[in-house]
């Protein structure tokens, strides 16, 4: 089991600064681009039925009529698409924006929340497009993936592929804005138990699990508001027409209880999903070593 240096992706960081000191930080971090594609696909495919239960349950028409228990690979390939290069870009442009919030705010919380931030803002421009695809694959707005991109591009044009797009990043900010400083303050924590001072890899990805349980719980009904965007209308036919809209329509007519709709398998999901994706990112940044 790597040890890895607290406040770094991972230990190799630190042994690497050890053997020859570099004058100045890489434009480009390569290697976080590399392993966050790894650690995303890693989780998305692995833990797809339980992403596909949560937004069966988030539906209008309710679980059973979304499809139940069948089907449930279906989106999977629009998911694995998005997943590598989504992935990839939040934490390429997460590690390589924590030098320059730290610049800005100090090295601490406020310069994770920041770095993630842009990072989330990043990703969703590929994120959002295959989140678009593949969640009324899930639901069963469309039978195939060809269905679904020929329905989207019919009813909105390109734009309709970006659907959510603002209503993703306000559930994903908020949501690193809790992960990444709990993240990175467990890892400090677990880093001053031993006389070396480093985080050992499991150790990391256990705060990684702990981390985003508690953020996906919080951020449950930010969820079931970019679901109901993506799937566009009601059980009745009536389009959601903007964030605050479909928050005001879905407590008015169903209930706060609805806005928690699917906070069991989101937070399991995203519970087990933060244990592998940090796991799987920190050994791929070992895997794939320095950036040239």
């Amino acid at each position: 089991l790597f040890p890895i240096r607290s406040g770094t992706a991972c230990g190799c960081d630190a042994r690497r600064r050890r053997a020859r000191p570099r004058a100045a930080p890489a434009m480009v971090d390569l290697t976080a681009l590399a392993a966050g594609g790894a650690a995303g696909l890693a989780v998305d495919v692995s833990l797809f039925p339980i992403d596909t239960v949560k937004t069966r349950l988030q539906a209008p028409a309710g679980f059973w009529k979304s499809g139940g228990f069948s089907g449930i690979y279906r989106g999977l390939g629009s998911a694995a698409v998005g997943s590598v290069p989504g992935a990839a870009l939040f934490f390429g442009t997460y590690e390589n924006a924590k030098p320059l919030a730290a610049s800005i705010v100090g090295d601490g919380p406020a310069a994770h929340m920041m770095a993630a931030s842009m990072g989330e803002i990043a990703a969703c421009l590929v994120r959002v497009p295959t989140e678009n695809v593949k969640q009324n694959l899930q639901a069963g707005t469309f039978r195939t993936t060809g269905d679904a991109l020929r329905g989207i591009m019919a009813e909105n044009g390109p734009r309709g592929f970006l659907k959510g797009y603002f209503s993703t990043v306000m559930r994903e900010i908020p949501f690193s804005m809790i992960q990444f400083p709990l993240w990175e303050g467990l890892k400090k924590a677990a880093a001053a138990r031993h006389e070396d001072g480093l985080v050992r890899s499991y150790e990391s990805a256990a705060a990684g699990s702990v981390s985003g349980a508690f953020s996906a719980a919080v951020t449950t009904p930010l969820d079931v508001v970019k679901t109901r965007l993506m799937l566009r209308v009601d059980v009745n036919g009536i389009p959601y027409n903007g964030m605050v809209s479909t928050f005001q329509r879905i407590l008015n007519e169903e209930g706060a209880r609805a806005l928690f709709s699917g906070i069991g398998p989101r937070t399991m999901w995203i519970g087990i999903g933060g244990f592998v994706y940090f796991g799987v990112y920190e050994r791929a940044r070992i895997f794939f070593g320095p950036s040239p």
